[in-house]
């Protein structure tokens, strides 16, 4: 079953903020401990809260001074560097959803183009459109045409390629018994590979 997804936001009901809370906790505890044994890191966790009169902290108060001292011996630079409060971290937050948000509605907008492409290739007419729809369909129509014209010019360069099977398989015989020579074309463009008097297995201008 999927998990439902927590709208983060303040719980008004005391007993579930409570239970959230409690929950929540041992989860943080958990997931302290998880990256400091996988990891080889030091962490400590230190929670106020206004269910218990002392702070709690872990993993024991002496290694929460040790971290928290060796934190403090770090330049301030270094401290700061990586160092998100509250709100930058909502910032950070919004400032990614805005750009998924825009990547999402751009290609959204590709689609839409792109229909009405199609549709128009079928006999709609183009009447209900206005000035930016148009110069969106246009970006559509040139980009489709850009492929197509890369399309047709990789298709025109002579393949490797001009030798049918029956050729490759002979070619494949002859690399693998390098006492004979193969060719390509005729008897024009032999290759000696092979060639007890050269130094490289096949010299030619592909592989020198």
């Amino acid at each position: 079953m999927t998990r439902k997804k927590v709208k983060l936001e303040y719980i008004t009901n005391d007993s579930a903020r409570r239970a959230t809370f409690k929950k929540r906790k041992r989860g943080l505890m958990k997931k302290a401990s998880e990256l400091s044994i996988l990891c080889e890191i030091d962490a400590c966790v230190i929670l106020s809260s206004p269910y218990d009169y002392e702070l709690e902290v872990w993993p024991s108060p002496s290694e929460v001074q040790r971290v928290l001292a060796h934190f403090k011996n770090m330049p301030e630079l270094e401290q700061n560097r990586k160092m998100v409060n509250q709100e930058s971290f909502l910032r950070q937050r919004i400032a990614k959803g805005n750009e998924q948000l825009k990547k999402q509605q751009k290609d959204n907008r590709v689609k839409e183009i792109t229909r009405v492409m199609f549709q128009s290739l079928t006999g709609k007419d183009l009447l209900n459109l206005n000035i930016v729809d148009l110069n969106d369909l246009g970006w559509i129509i040139d980009q489709n045409l850009k492929e197509i014209n890369k399309r047709i010019e990789s298709l025109k360069k002579p393949a490797f390629d001009t030798i049918d099977d029956i050729q490759m398989q002979q070619w494949l015989v002859d690399l693998v018994n390098p006492s004979e020579q193969v060719g390509f074309a005729g008897d024009d463009m032999m290759l000696p590979f092979g060639d007890a008097n050269q130094n490289a297995f096949w010299p030619n201008a592909f592989f020198p």
